[in-house]
């Protein structure tokens, strides 16, 4: 019984002084936005997490918006509503597969690639050597890496919306006959652009935020060697799916609850 207590104590405490270095270093981060002179450093890990991670938001995109346009278009035909198909495809990519999906691949791409990079900085006394130079190892390393994963997330998911709705007027239009007219003016007519379009962008940078978070810490507060680093980076996929999930449900809930 009293160890059962005192092993829930342990965790607790873990989890709390875990939760007090993540808010130290993320309000560091936050604080130490980039000026003009470390604006090649920003320019340079907007590069790595943004336009390397390209290839697969764009083609994550296409194919979920073919596999809407094709699912839907079966569903909707037999209630004779085939002309809701880009108001259906539109609608659930903006408002949920857009920002969720391009977390989720962004955390698997771009975070792990993080949290690998600064923990093997980390075990390699690359950050240690910068404090010993007098330079900051959050404001030279963490705060350009946390800022470029915050820019360049909701710029990802917006190709990622776009490319999916392209996908799927492939599909309805293209392959099975819908008129092209109709998939654009009935999207055009139902799709808001406060409820939908800027609540997607509000998730898109919520989910920016935690995940690039929970990369950088978990790199900066990797255990430096080999079996720390890599526990770190499967610790980076798994809290930030979990986090992101989480929190579309909520966010959900506020934004279309009612």
């Amino acid at each position: 019984m009293f160890d059962a207590i005192a092993n829930l104590g342990r965790i607790g405490l873990a989890f709390t002084s875990g939760m007090g270095r993540a808010l130290l270093m993320i309000l560091s981060a936050v604080a130490c936005w980039p000026r003009l002179k470390s604006l090649g450093l920003l320019v340079k890990q907007l590069y790595v997490v943004g336009v390397q991670s390209l290839l697969i938001i764009i083609v994550s995109g296409l194919f979920i918006g073919m596999v809407l346009g094709l699912q839907g278009y079966t569903i909707l035909v037999d209630y004779g509503a085939e002309a809701s198909l880009g108001p259906m495809v539109a609608l659930s990519i903006l408002r949920e597969l857009g920002p969720v999906v391009t977390a989720l691949l962004f955390a698997g791409r771009a975070g792990s690639a993080l949290t690998a990079e600064i923990g093997l900085m980390k075990a390699t006394e690359q950050l240690s050597s910068l404090e010993m130079m007098a330079v900051d190892p959050l404001k030279r390393v963490i705060a350009p890496r946390f800022w470029a994963g915050v820019i360049a997330m909701p710029l990802l998911s917006a190709i990622f919306c776009t490319v999916g709705i392209w996908g799927g007027k492939i599909v309805g239009v293209n392959w099975l006959g819908l008129d092209a007219g109709t998939y654009w003016s009935v999207m055009q007519s139902a799709v808001d652009i406060s409820d939908d379009i800027l609540n997607g962008f509000i998730k898109s940078l919520v989910f920016a935020l935690v995940v690039t978070w929970i990369a950088v810490f978990n790199g900066y507060d990797a255990t430096p060697n080999s079996e720390g680093i890599s526990k770190a980076t499967t610790q980076t996929v798994v809290h930030s799916s979990l986090a992101v999930l989480g929190l579309d449900f909520i966010l959900t809930a506020l934004m279309f609850g009612n």
